[in-house]
């Protein structure tokens, strides 16, 4: 069973890390939106007919908002998370042992890995690249154009098996001939353990690396 790790709680960013910001904060989310969207339909109406405002510039300031919102709800449900028991890990001890998919570079022991690919719409063609822990391009290999989990099974262009050790993955989406696309690659990997680091959660992953909430999208048994 995979369950999508939702986007309030992924989403870290430099927070507010006590208690009372974080309620402050929810409480600015909450009390502004409507004022906010009276601001902004006093604008429309009071615009200038013969030089009138982009659409664009409604959303951008749409997404604004909608962004602070989220990153205060963001803050809130860590904060809960951190204060789930004395020693702030408690909530995270269910994770260790599961799989969580995530575009951190993941540990590569020689057995297949499970990636998630999800070519550009009108890709005829699709190739998997892999990169070490240094960034260097270790393989490149055609793989079908369909959206969904493929395994990768860690061969280099010779077909001999690439050693041990930590691998980032990346698509290139091509359409006759021409790349039209490129996106990072998620993979799954298991959690070993969990800790916290300058007041935030992070995963231990197999291998020693390591991940924070917001580079996690999903989690299975």
């Amino acid at each position: 069973m995979v369950v999508g790790v939702s986007s309030s709680v992924a989403g870290t960013a430099a927070a507010v890390q006590t208690t009372g910001g974080t309620a402050a904060g929810a409480a600015f989310a909450s009390s502004d939106f409507e004022t906010f969207l009276k601001m902004l339909t006093t604008q429309i109406k009071n615009q200038d007919p013969l030089n009138p405002m982009e659409g664009t510039e409604f959303a951008v300031q749409l997404a604004t908002f909608s962004g602070v919102e989220q990153q205060v709800l963001t803050n809130q449900l860590l904060g809960q998370l951190l204060q789930g028991s004395s020693s702030g890990l408690g909530d995270l001890s269910g994770w260790i042992g599961r799989e969580v998919r995530t575009d951190a570079p993941v540990w590569y022991d020689q057995s297949p890995l499970t990636l998630n690919v999800h070519p550009m719409a009108g890709a005829d063609e699709v190739t998997l690249v892999a990169h070490d822990a240094q960034g260097n391009e270790v393989s490149r290999e055609s793989i079908g154009t369909g959206a969904g989990e493929v395994d990768w099974q860690g061969r280099d262009a010779d077909g001999e098996p690439l050693p041990a050790g930590a691998y980032q993955f990346r698509i290139e989406s091509l359409a006759d001939g021409e790349v039209i696309g490129m996106a990072v690659v998620e993979a799954y990997t298991r959690v070993t353990g969990a800790e916290i680091v300058n007041g935030w959660p992070r995963l231990i992953l197999t291998g020693g690396a390591t991940a924070g909430l917001d580079e996690i999208t999903a989690l299975r048994e």
